[in-house]
């Protein structure tokens, strides 16, 4: 059946400035058949996601057939080249985008230069996103950049949902001995600690398979993330006891991520011999030294 060619694109009507993360315009197409485009570069991030027909995708003179439900992203300075299939050609939306911040998103999600390609199979969600991302810009309201920047971040999401845990075999280890691996561990406790943390999820999102991360997490540290997160949970508790003499020990323990203040006041002793208001009570009479 004759599918009639169809195209729109529409750009950011605030600022093409990158920034920390900035969306350059997205677009839609109904391809004529055999449509190709490239070998050829691009300067951003190019994210296609296919909603009927086929095509192939080429990247590191690899070629990937893409069908409905599956997508592909462009790396930057990338040699590409994509094409629609002759009887069945794509019905793709796409979105480009730029900033400090692109390569981690991307990255984090699971995708990379040896996976550049994401099955969500009947996920509504990724086109819905991509369209919204085109009605911002066409409302062009003082805001549609950073309204296009929120639903690209949730496009992102949902496909770190979908490509769900890497195999242990195909786990980004890079040639730091994973470094870069506790890195990203470290950093994500650090800013999540006081919100309730899964280790399942904390995988997920960093696109590490969770016995991987662990394991390798221990053996460069010597503890696994359990226990690196519940140390700096108690660290920044005995922070805030020392600074925060206006709060209860029960909105201390809230406040570092603890539900249950019998716990936490527990696991406090445990780490500092003392239980939470004996602990600040020396330390404001001066019985007890910092260290």
């Amino acid at each position: 059946m004759h599918k009639e060619f169809t195209y729109s694109v529409v750009s950011n009507p605030v600022s093409i400035e990158h920034g920390s993360l900035n969306v350059l315009f997205a677009g839609e197409s109904q391809t004529k058949p055999s449509h190709k485009l490239g070998p050829k570069v691009y300067d951003f991030y190019l994210l296609h996601h296919v909603l009927s027909g086929e095509g192939t995708f080429t990247c590191r003179q690899t070629d990937y057939r893409i069908r409905a439900g599956q997508s592909f992203i462009i790396e930057p300075e990338q040699l590409v080249s994509y094409a629609s299939d002759e009887s069945d050609p794509w019905h793709y939306r796409w979105v480009a985008f730029a900033g400090t911040e692109a390569a981690n998103l991307v990255h984090s999600v699971g995708f990379g230069s040896a996976r550049p390609i994401a099955d969500t199979g009947r996920n509504r969600r990724i086109g819905v996103l991509l369209h919204s991302i085109q009605q911002a810009f066409r409302r062009a309201g003082n805001a549609a950049h950073l309204q296009a920047a929120g639903y690209l971040q949730l496009l992102l999401a949902e496909f770190g949902d979908a490509m769900g845990e890497k195999s242990e075999g195909a786990v980004r280890t890079g040639g730091d001995g994973g470094e870069h691996l506790i890195q990203q561990v470290v950093h994500y406790l650090s800013t999540q600690y006081a919100e309730p943390v899964s280790m399942e999820r904390m995988a997920q999102t960093l696109g590490y398979n969770r016995a991987y991360l662990s394991r390798i997490f221990k053996l460069r540290t010597g503890m696994s993330p359990v226990t690196f997160l519940l140390k700096l949970r108690i660290d920044k508790a005995r922070q805030l006891l020392r600074e925060r003499l206006e709060l209860t020990v029960e909105q201390i323990a809230a406040s570092v991520g603890f539900q249950d203040p019998l716990y936490f006041s527990k696991q406090f002793r445990r780490f500092y011999g003392l239980p939470p208001t004996a602990y600040r009570e020396s330390m404001r009479t001066g019985q007890l030294k910092e260290r």
